[in-house]
């Protein structure tokens, strides 16, 4: 099923990302964990493609089982780096003929070591010609990534805006957000999105913080950053691991309701391939979430 179908139907949905464990014995471990979320009847699940498309067929491979084995829609993240036309194509006939309906299309981050991105000779340079690309030989539903706080490479807000309008205008479906820990940075930015003309589902990405050097980390990379006051609390605890994740788990699970009663399209956890807190999270939200936004 095409994960726009269950958008247009009304409800507010939830979702979880995963990557692709780089052995056997992770990607079994990943597996079971999937499993044990399905319980949750969530819209769909997704799986990246991995720095300069490192896991591209490891991904192919899990959004397969996930659909199939497990019973869970499946969105599979496709990338331009390091992939020509060919090989790009070779990816989305695999999906296509495994029965995979739903496709993040995305330009992707620079290989291991890259501090800038490449075009492929024979390739694409921006996540609108890949969108394009696809829907122009493809009936996948395509989703596109897009950034509250602007992307780390737009030298300002009004031109990310632009990039995205380019991108929603190839055909990108529905949008899923860059993690953000200030709903005002979402809601402000969906307004604008909206202004702009813009009227696709924009699903709302949620990290919870169970790792402060990690997190600081991944801001670092993405733009995104972490309130005054919850940086503060953060760091008055860092040495208290179990202190960090309650903390972390508090602030995702306020975030959650306050944009749930906000009339979010959806929620979609950064997981980092860990289903417990995702799980905690789930269960303090239950009751909210998967209800129709407009029964009238």
């Amino acid at each position: 099923m095409k994960i726009i179908d269950t958008l247009r139907a009304g409800n507010q949905t939830v979702s979880f990302e995963f990557f692709p464990p780089k052995d056997d014995a992770g990607f079994d471990e990943l597996y079971k964990s999937i499993v044990s979320l399905k319980s949750l009847n969530p819209s769909h699940v997704s799986v990246t493609y991995g720095a300069g498309g490192s896991t591209r067929q490891k991904t192919v491979e899990l959004v397969k089982k996930i659909k199939h084995e497990i019973g869970i829609e499946a969105l599979a993240h496709l990338t331009c780096v390091g992939a020509d036309r060919t090989e790009i194509v070779s990816v989305l006939d695999e999906l296509k003929a495994s029965g995979i309906e739903n496709i993040l299309a995305l330009r992707g981050d620079p290989p291991h070591g890259k501090i800038q991105f490449t075009k492929h000779r024979d390739g694409f340079g921006y996540a609108s010609e890949l969108t394009a690309f696809i829907k122009s030989r493809y009936s996948f539903c395509v989703a596109g990534a897009c950034y509250p706080e602007t992307h780390p490479e737009a030298p300002d807000a009004t031109t990310d805006l632009d990039n995205l309008i380019r991108k929603v205008d190839a055909g990108i479906d529905f949008l899923i957000t860059q993690l953000f820990f200030n709903n005002d940075d979402f809601l402000r930015f969906r307004d604008r999105v909206i202004a702009r003309g813009i009227s696709i589902p924009i699903l709302a990405g949620i990290m919870p913080i169970l790792n402060l050097k990690q997190i600081k980390r991944f801001t670092n990379m993405c733009g995104a950053t972490i309130p005054t006051d919850l940086l503060s609390k953060m760091e008055a605890v860092a040495d208290d691991a179990d202190a960090v994740r309650q903390l972390g788990t508090y602030h995702a699970v306020e975030q959650c309701i306050e944009l749930v009663e906000k009339d979010v399209a959806g929620l979609h956890f950064y997981t980092l391939n860990r289903s417990t807190a995702t799980r905690a999270i789930y269960q303090q939200l239950k009751g909210l979430l998967l209800e129709p936004t407009n029964t009238s």
